[in-house]
């Protein structure tokens, strides 16, 4: 038992990556208490699906549309030092919406610029924050400090919103534009205690014309790049809007408030969790397992909108967030390792496009379906999406293997 419990978090064995752990697991936490409020600010004021869905729309709008000139800067510049500015950077959107929500002169536009603020930080910190992994613990522990950092993720998506979610029963939304401000400070302190010489950084990219454009042509030429990129396009445009889902399906769908907004995020979380450290535990990644996430977060997302009742719900949503999570990062481990080290910040780059970039694309088709119809359609219209990602994964892996005459043996940091 313990040398299982010691092999899922092994990541933590290194001195810089435990100090960004703990780091991130706080200035997340706050992040996630910041986008609950201001989804329910936005809900208090609209009373709107699609106005939530463009609340968020705008919060991942930047990604989409920056996220690559994010990844070519992480490839040119130290990354420590690019998230050490990112994270100060981002406190302005947190103090300015904590002014505004406690003057009560809030509107929506103000919430919407707010998050939109935040967005285009984050089309730099994201894409920098996934690159930077493997340098801080190396090719052999890749994969498990991946899954760990979906665990850091999704256990600030269950701290941060339940804490929201006590707050704003109890005090209003106020103090957690507060506290995500400070919370940002455990992060720098963090950056700011590593070890440089322990860093496994990377030659940097050279200045030349067209790099961007050179990144696509190297993702385009390498399928073990363009596959598992084009399956995350397929499950994060349509599949990967719970921040739109969520609070729809807790006020229309089972008629609640924050608290059963709350419980739903939290059950989401408690199976993220739990995917992350079986992923992280087996160490490895493979189109096969790609292929049976994909399949897993379909079915598992089918059920969750068949469900009529909140305590049949709750199962369900734990089951599609280990799905979820074990999909996300199995193919983020897949790209670090096919990837070349000075390519990495712009494939990540992409990979943060098309997981968190493709959100204003789904996100108010998905705050439409809710409102028009019943937030279960929107998980529908996942499953839907998980299922095709499956079968798209199997046929995709298969010519590949044709081609190559390989076999479809799991990839670890050894092969």
């Amino acid at each position: 038992m313990t040398y299982h419990l010691r092999r899922s978090f092994s990541s933590l064995e290194v001195p810089n990556y435990r100090r960004y752990f703990v780091g991130q697991l706080v200035s997340l936490s706050g992040t996630w208490m910041q986008n609950v409020a201001a989804i329910w600010v936005i809900l208090t004021l609209t009373d709107n699906g699609f106005a939530v869905g463009l609340a968020t729309a705008l919060q991942f709008l930047p990604m989409l549309l920056f996220g690559a000139w994010g990844g070519l800067l992480a490839d040119r510049f130290s990354k420590r030092r690019l998230l050490l500015t990112t994270q100060v950077l981002m406190m302005v959107p947190a103090v300015g919406l904590l002014v505004v929500t406690a003057t009560g002169v809030v509107t929506p536009w103000m919430v919407y610029l707010g998050v939109f603020g935040f967005g285009l930080l984050n089309a730099i910190d994201n894409p920098t924050r996934q690159s930077f992994v493997i340098e801080m613990v190396g090719a052999d522990r890749v994969v498990n400090a991946v899954s760990l950092n979906s665990v850091i993720v999704q256990a600030a998506r269950i701290v941060g919103p339940a804490i929201a979610g006590i707050l704003i029963a109890t005090a209003g939304v106020v103090p957690c534009f507060a506290i995500n401000a400070l919370t940002s400070v455990a992060m720098i302190l963090a950056l700011l205690r590593m070890d440089t010489r322990r860093l496994h950084e990377p030659p940097t990219a050279t200045r030349e014309a067209g790099a961007i454009r050179a990144g696509l042509r190297y993702v385009r030429r390498t399928p073990e790049l363009a596959v598992p990129l084009a399956l995350m396009a397929l499950v994060g445009t349509f599949g990967f809007n719970f921040q739109v889902v969520l609070p729809l399906l807790a006020k229309f769908s089972f008629d609640g408030g924050a608290a059963t907004y709350g419980a739903l995020v939290a059950a989401m979380g408690v199976g993220s969790i739990a995917g992350a450290l079986i992923t992280g535990h087996q160490g490895k990644t493979g189109p096969r397992l790609i292929a049976a996430s994909a399949l897993a977060f379909g079915l598992s997302a089918v059920g969750a909108a068949a469900m009529p009742a909140l305590a049949l719900e709750i199962p369900l949503l734990v089951l599609l967030g280990g799905a979820a999570v074990t999909f996300a990062a199995t193919i983020n481990s897949s790209l670090q390792l096919a990837v070349a080290p000075e390519m990495r910040g712009r494939v990540m780059a992409l990979y943060s496009v098309v997981f968190l970039g493709s959100t204003p694309i789904g996100a108010p088709l998905v705050g439409w379906l809710s409102e028009a119809y019943d937030p279960r359609f929107a998980l529908l219209l996942a499953g839907i999406a998980g299922v095709s990602a499956a079968w798209a994964a199997h046929v995709s892996f298969a010519r590949l293997r044709e081609r190559a005459g390989t076999d479809s043996r799991p990839l670890t940091a050894a092969n």
